[in-house]
């Protein structure tokens, strides 16, 4: 039987681009909410931190190694924000937390603004046990640019207005693999494979 590894999330989407992902490693991850495991708390302001503590309450709950990916979307025009609050971002402007309330409300906030730079960041954490004292830690980044309106139907998140130059698309327009091998979690996820080959098999 393959080894299974609980993600400490209950993001469908994140489950599934991480399974293709992290297929390399033969393992099958398994959503913690699937093994009747609540959302921990994230109460900090750094991506690592909050990795960090998702995967301690996965691997504890679990008994089983753990892995977390705290993402989110870094706007240069908002100093850096949504950041670590990216998943709640429409519940600011009065909306329900969801991917299209998050969407509508950024486009909403950047009317009139016409610096669209913005940053998508992936930091991965794996633990073997909740008192890892060596926790492995991969982070990638993509850089593109706010889209003025949503184009795509792949990705979740905000893939449809993440307009990428490198390919003159929205990571929402691109091919899955495509969006994979490039996407800031697809970088992560890289190092993270080549880190627990190197360190815990």
């Amino acid at each position: 039987m393959p080894p299974r590894i609980v993600l400490a999330s209950n993001n469908r989407g994140k489950l599934d681009e991480l399974q293709r992902m992290l297929a390399p490693l033969g393992c099958v991850l398994v959503c913690q909410a699937d093994l009747g495991i609540p959302e921990a708390p994230e109460p900090h302001r750094t991506f690592v931190e909050n990795a960090l503590a998702k995967a301690r309450h996965a691997a504890q709950h679990s008994g089983l190694p753990a892995l977390a990916d705290d993402a989110g979307l870094c706007v240069d025009a908002f100093g850096g924000e949504p950041g670590v609050d990216t998943a709640y971002y429409a519940t600011r402007f009065g909306y329900p937390k969801g991917d299209d309330n998050n969407v509508r409300a950024l486009l909403e906030q950047m009317q009139g603004i016409d610096d669209r730079r913005a940053t998508m960041v992936s930091t991965l954490v794996a633990l073997r046990t909740p008192e890892d004292p060596e926790p492995l830690i991969a982070v990638g980044r993509v850089h593109g640019e706010i889209a003025r309106a949503p184009v795509g139907s792949n990705g979740f998140g905000f893939d449809p207005v993440m307009w990428i130059p490198q390919f003159g698309q929205t990571f929402a327009q691109l091919p899955v693999e495509v969006k994979n091998a490039h996407s800031h979690r697809g970088q992560a996820a890289q190092r993270m494979v080549e880190m627990i080959r190197a360190h815990w098999v």
